[in-house]
């Protein structure tokens, strides 16, 4: 007996208490949005569309270069919809080649490609190849930035007006951060293949070859664009967006000092976004993710579904304390049309509204036969009474 006392005695000894018991994770932690020397600055989500961190993003400023974003974005739907080609010659006019600012040196009464022009607007922010490309889709570029205007008001950019395709300075041209980040979102969602130009670093043009202003190509490998901009009222601004994983974020900085100064308030944002937050795919359109009971119908349910594929952006850390509420309308009678809002989907964080989406029908549900009809209304009546009485 003494033998067996000492020999558990050993056990406690080897394995004390304290070392069985499981490590405690540390609360995860985020830290308040970085400060900027930008005057003003945005980061926000691709996916999800989340503005996680900014600073006077609603504020007007100059957009200098930064308009030709826009001016790609009209140029680029034109060619979606077939309106020109990139193969399409286009007679330089002497509004053009005269045009200051930077340049991609096209002369005057020569013809250049669509495509030409697009990469030396895009890779060398020719003002030339802007004005050229205006001329080419409205005839003036006044009405072409009757467009630009057109696109923004599409897009909700409501503190924005262009009135020419390049960026020199006006005061009646102007835009915001947060703007600038609804187009460029826009951008690559809708045309990610044209998007690939805004990643390339060197183009060649009559024998000058000129290098991307984004520096960002070169210091961040994640980095596939997109655009920077400079006059002496504007201050030396850029929209960046970067990849990591399959995450993607966009920033907007305007307003700095100098072209070291917007790339490190660039790269400083976009690692606070990628270090301390994370995106999820909740669902997929058309997943169906509940069933509606549909009365008076030639069925008796409908599947629901998300018009557009859900994303959230989150705290790292926090995905485990995701919560998501349904609610379905009550009695739903036939007809029922595809598309149509039955209920709604709600997803929370720690009690505080992420995301709140319209739940639709799958499938259309025609109304059912008279008998079906009468039988429905009847079960109607027994579920209203039982629900009365808490059954």
């Amino acid at each position: 007996m003494i033998k067996m006392i000492k020999f558990l005695s050993s056990i406690v000894i080897l394995f004390p208490l304290n070392a069985l018991a499981m490590p405690v994770p540390l609360p995860s932690i985020t830290p308040s949005a970085p400060s900027s020397t930008a005057k003003s600055y945005i980061l926000m989500d691709f996916n999800s569309g989340k503005v996680i961190a900014d600073k006077k993003s609603t504020a007007k400023v100059e957009p200098a270069s930064l308009t030709k974003i826009m001016t790609g974005y009209v140029v680029i739907n034109e060619l979606k919809m077939g309106n020109i080609k990139l193969d399409d010659m286009v007679t330089i006019s002497k509004k053009a080649w005269k045009t200051p600012g930077s340049k991609m040196f096209i002369e005057i009464g020569k013809k250049v490609s669509v495509k030409d022009l697009i990469k030396g607007m895009v890779i060398q922010s020719g003002n030339d190849a802007s004005v050229a490309l205006a001329e080419h889709i409205a005839g003036s570029e006044e009405v072409f930035a009757e467009l630009m205007n057109s696109y923004a008001l599409r897009l909700e950019m409501l503190d924005t007006n262009y009135v020419n395709s390049t960026g020199l300075p006006n005061q009646n041209h102007y835009t915001t951060a947060a703007d600038l980040a609804k187009l460029t979102r826009s951008l690559i969602e809708k045309f990610p293949e044209k998007y690939k130009w805004y990643s390339q670093k060197k183009f060649t043009f009559n024998g000058i070859t000129q290098y991307n202003r984004n520096k960002l190509l070169w210091q961040d490998k994640s980095v596939d664009g997109l655009k920077t901009g400079h006059t002496e009222s504007a201050g030396y601004c850029l929209v960046a967006s970067a990849k990591r994983n399959k995450m993607r974020l966009i920033s907007i900085v305007l307003g700095t000092n100098s072209v070291k100064e917007r790339v490190q308030e660039s790269q400083k944002i976009l690692n606070f976004g990628f270090r301390f937050f994370e995106t999820h795919k909740l669902y997929e359109a058309q997943q169906r993710l509940d069933d509606a009971r549909v009365w008076e119908g030639q069925k008796d349910t409908v599947g629901l579904s998300l018009t557009e594929d859900l994303y959230i952006t989150i705290p790292r850390g926090q995905y485990k304390k995701i919560k998501i509420e349904t609610h379905i309308q009550s009695n739903i009678t036939a007809k029922i049309t595809k598309g149509q809002n039955l209920g709604t989907l709600q997803v929370f964080l720690n009690n505080t509204s992420l995301a709140e989406r319209p739940l639709t029908a799958l499938d259309d549900i025609e109304e059912g036969s008279f008998i079906k009809k009468i039988i429905d209304q009847i079960k109607q009546i027994f579920h209203s009474l039982l629900t009365m009485l808490g059954f």
